[in-house]
Formats: C-alpha cells, sequence, structure tokens
C-alpha cells in the first residue's frame, strides 16, 4: 500500500496533469472514480513523434480540460539514452504493458482503456487531425462506454 501511495505522489507532472507510470495504481484510481486510461507509450529521448505529441497535444489546455476530469494518464516511456534509462522494475512494468498493449511497438502509441483495462481505442503515431480530432475521439470513446 506505501508503494501505491508513493507511485502516485511520485508521478509525473506535466503542466498540472499528472501521468502516472503505475499501471495497476492507475487502474485502481479509474475504478474508483469511474474514469477511463489513457496509456501513452513514449520514447521521450529519442522519439520526434512523441516529443511532438507531448508537445502539441498532451501539453495543451484543451487536453488539460478533458483529461483532468474524464482519464487516469499512464506513460510507458522507452528510452534510449543512458543517463535516462529507467529503474529496472518501471522498465519490466513498461515492457509488460507493451507486451499487452503495444506488441507492434509502435512510438507513439496511445491506448484508451476502461477502468478494468480493455482496449476501447488506439492510436498509433501522431493522431491525424491534431489536438481537436484527438479530443473528439476520446469524446466519443467516453460517451460510447458510459
Amino acid at each position: 500500500m506505501k508503494f501505491l501511495l508513493l507511485a502516485i505522489l511520485f508521478a509525473t507532472s506535466v503542466n498540472g496533469t499528472n501521468w502516472l507510470t503505475d499501471f495497476e495504481a492507475a487502474k485502481k484510481i479509474a475504478q474508483e472514480k469511474h474514469q477511463l486510461i489513457l496509456l501513452n507509450f513514449s520514447g521521450s529521448d529519442w522519439c520526434g513523434p512523441c516529443i511532438r505529441l507531448h508537445k502539441e497535444v498532451f501539453d495543451s489546455e484543451a487536453f488539460h480540460a478533458i483529461a483532468d476530469k474524464q482519464l487516469v494518464l499512464v506513460n510507458a516511456d522507452f528510452p534510449r539514452l543512458k543517463k535516462n534509462q529507467l529503474p529496472k522494475e518501471q522498465q519490466a512494468q513498461n515492457d509488460k504493458l507493451a507486451d499487452a498493449y503495444n506488441r507492434a511497438g509502435s512510438f507513439p502509441s496511445t491506448v484508451l482503456l476502461d477502468e478494468n483495462g480493455k482496449v476501447l481505442k488506439v492510436w498509433e503515431g501522431f493522431p491525424k487531425g491534431g489536438t481537436a480530432a484527438f479530443i473528439d475521439d476520446i469524446n466519443a470513446a467516453i460517451n460510447a462506454s458510459r
């Protein structure tokens, strides 16, 4: 239980929107709040489209408005530079998530899941139509899941 609380407290924060790194903690939060999970597979230090996705979409006010109320965010990062390597436990968890939700190894890959981890929608690469289309897709999935 202490680990769960620490994971939540040390979640990555991007402009006020919290990105968790612990998928099981995210599922628990999603179940408690009846929210969807947005899981993003990223190569933070090597993947140009991943960096663009975070800057143009995930850092936008429009995304924050929906994410803060409707989503539990999870980032599964796969950095390549030695200085950015993740702890072995985190890397193992990210590898397990990739086996379950990103078998093709696409970067970026963003997966919208229900509170139990069932896939509702997948975006491979930078979303076509940019931020507005991405948010419209999320809203449609939220409405369909109710």
